[in-house]
């Protein structure tokens, strides 16, 4: 649930947009041609939208949102991919030619980056493991994005970035969007 949207628009609305944000990431990703893994806050659900044959499941692991990341990225290097990008389900703008375009800027770059208007990301890509990237922030902050960049730029990491998107976290946010509630 959107716990900032419940504040201001009520618990029934957060659910119906968190819901309606993972239909749309759904959308976004489900015709794309690469394997793709989709990590559960709680625990793994069978029989949604997620279907196994598309998607690999795992559930999250670590106690803050850099831990969760950093863990999604050690599994996915261990599986030996070469290069790994993760999203978000917080954005009605994010579009498939976005993840294409991430995907297409590795290898000249070490790192792909979709900064958001408020200051985080809501994509982030890397060629090989860097777990530094996700020490030493104060995750949820409008510092994240730009704490990245500079950790990137001191490892003299090549990168690329991407259009800046609204990601939704209040129901300010839900309103510049370009997602009419309830399509």
């Amino acid at each position: 649930m959107k716990t900032r949207i419940a504040k201001t628009m009520g618990t029934q609305k957060a659910v119906e947009i968190y819901l309606q944000l993972l239909e749309y990431t759904h959308k976004v990703t489900k015709d794309l041609k690469m394997d793709k893994a989709v990590f559960y806050s709680d625990e793994i659900t069978s029989g949604d939208v997620w279907d196994k044959g598309n998607f690999q499941k795992y559930k999250q692991e670590g106690s803050d949102l850099g831990k969760r990341m950093l863990n999604a990225f050690k599994l996915a290097f261990g599986k030996s991919y070469r290069k790994v990008v993760i999203i978000g389900s917080d954005s009605f703008d994010i579009t498939p030619k976005i993840i294409k375009n991430a995907f297409e800027a590795m290898p000249q770059n070490n790192f792909v980056i979709g900064p958001t208007h408020d200051g985080g990301y809501y994509l982030l890509g890397m060629m090989a493991l860097h777990a530094s990237l996700f020490k030493n922030k104060k995750w949820s902050s409008e510092d994240v994005f730009q704490d990245t960049l500079i950790d990137i730029r001191n490892m003299n990491g090549t990168y690329k970035l991407l259009p800046e998107l609204t990601d939704i976290d209040t129901e300010e946010d839900l309103l510049a969007s370009n997602y009419s509630f309830g399509k």
